[in-house]
């Protein structure tokens, strides 16, 4: 793996982003939905370095399914959210890519009616944006990479490393020998 943010960059990174946030929402109470399930990571860290009121909440999207990296049908279920009607929304999602994914989150939020939305990303991917739509707040920006770790996944795995990292193709032939032998046990 090629570690693109250690975990000292990160953690500078996060905090540099919660506090642009709690400067954003001065005085007013936020409601923060995270996107699950890459965002976890971010937002337990993000609740605990902005110092005002919240409420917490998740909503799932997804648009990649098991070793592709390539966008499929996006998924999104709002079922486990909580109500944001009237409210001041900051929609956390782990990586901003192609933008499809955050766009379509945010259009599903506004039919709720919160009072306004934006929306914090760790990472913004360099070159790869097909959408108009831009994030509020990005605490990186890296080049064209697929990566994993503090949240991101791939085939559900790495989500746990503490740094962030680019997989390589010799990382990518352990994994797919390491799953064709668990799979035969």
């Amino acid at each position: 793996m090629k570690i693109l943010l250690d975990k000292e960059k990160l953690h500078d990174g996060v905090s540099r982003l919660a506090q642009d946030i709690e400067t954003a929402f001065e005085g007013r109470h936020m409601t923060i939905i995270g996107v699950l399930t890459g965002s976890v990571v971010l937002v337990a860290d993000l609740i605990r370095l902005i110092d005002q009121p919240m409420r917490v909440g998740v909503i799932q999207a997804s648009s990649y399914r098991g070793a592709t990296t390539e966008r499929g049908e996006l998924i999104i279920n709002s079922e486990l959210m909580l109500d944001i009607t009237g409210r001041d929304v900051l929609l956390v999602d782990d990586i901003f890519d192609t933008g499809h994914t955050l766009e379509r989150v945010v259009d599903k939020l506004h039919e709720f009616e919160p009072s306004s939305i934006r929306s914090a990303v760790l990472l913004r991917k360099e070159g790869r944006q097909e959408v108009e739509y831009e994030p509020d707040f990005a605490a990186f920006r890296i080049p064209d990479e697929f990566v994993v770790g503090y949240g991101l996944d791939y085939e559900d795995m790495y989500r746990n490393l503490p740094f962030l990292a680019a997989l390589e193709p010799e990382d990518l032939q352990k994994h797919a020998e390491h799953v064709s032998a668990n799979q035969l046990l």
